[in-house]
């Protein structure tokens, strides 16, 4: 146990070269897991006992280990050994794939096999094989990512996590942003309420923003506004839990308005608080370019 009392989670993430080791752990990370990738073997046992002992609210940590490091193959009977000893769960995932998957794959990214840099592909494939087969043998799970994409794989880790009592969630931010500013980089998807009146043009609401309760007004109540957001807010429904299901942790909505102060922050306000009643466990936010705003 740590110092809060809950059982240290560990899990190994190894495997053949190209087999989708980096996504498998930045799936991890994105299920709440504290990541590293590469780290040296010998080193887990004082690694884990630094955690045990620190203030550092630490509880689940993932690791990608394998042929790359250089004593991997002397030192993992042991390492895993002494872990079983120090009182913390330690689950191993394989993840392995075909000769040819495997070879496309590093022809595709032009990438060489680390043990093999100078030779063929396959060679360095096979002596791989040999060597980490005591390790496929006591994994936990085998992972074959042959026919799986990158999407595909994320989403079997983070479903296989799920399964496990840890809540999946996204992030979802509506951006009000003005079109005269140019367009934001981090949009996902973008609306353009231009189309709607615009409070800049009544002369007591021009030098408020959508943050008061006179332009929110002025915005929502109108009949062309309130068929829009009935158009987005089911448009969204439909496709935002599609983004989810593909492991995507992070949304970002551009509301686009001419100056991004009146009609787009009001929009987006509007947006945050219909998707906060049906997105539960999600974290959803409003901001503009400039500041946060709800």
């Amino acid at each position: 146990m740590d110092k809060s009392g809950v059982p240290l989670q560990i899990v190994w993430i190894s495997g053949l070269s190209g087999s989708g080791k980096t996504t498998a752990i930045k799936a991890l990370e994105d299920a709440g897991y504290f990541c590293i990738d590469n780290l040296p073997i010998i080193l887990l046992p004082t690694f884990i006992n630094l955690i045990k002992h620190s203030q550092l609210d630490i509880n689940k940590i993932g690791l990608v280990v394998d042929i790359r490091e250089k004593e991997f193959l002397k030192d993992a009977h042991q390492v895993l050994a002494q872990v079983k000893k120090l009182n913390a769960t330690l689950r191993v995932f394989f993840l392995e794939s075909s000769d040819e998957v495997l070879i496309r794959r590093f022809k595709t990214t032009r990438r060489q096999h680390p043990l093999s840099p100078a030779g063929k592909i396959i060679d360095g494939i096979r002596i791989e094989r040999q060597n980490l087969s005591f390790l496929k043998e006591v994994a936990d799970q085998i992972i074959d990512t042959s026919d799986l994409s990158i999407h595909e794989l994320r989403k079997r880790i983070m479903d296989t996590f799920t399964q496990e009592g840890t809540q999946r969630s996204m992030s979802l931010t509506f951006l009000a942003f003005g079109f005269k500013y140019g367009l934001p980089a981090e949009l996902d998807l973008l609306f353009d309420v231009r189309f709607l009146p615009n409070p800049f043009f009544v002369e007591h609401l021009k030098n408020l923003t959508g943050l008061d309760e006179s332009v929110r007004k002025f915005v929502l109540d109108n009949q062309v506004t309130r068929e829009f957001l009935s158009h987005v807010e089911g448009f969204l429904k439909f496709l935002i839990p599609k983004y989810y299901d593909e492991g995507k942790a992070y949304l970002t909505i551009g509301i686009g308005c001419t100056g991004g102060v009146h009609r787009s922050v009001a929009i987006a306000r509007e947006l945050k608080e219909r998707f906060s009643k049906h997105l539960e466990g999600s974290s959803i936010h409003v901001r503009d370019e400039s500041r946060d705003v709800g």
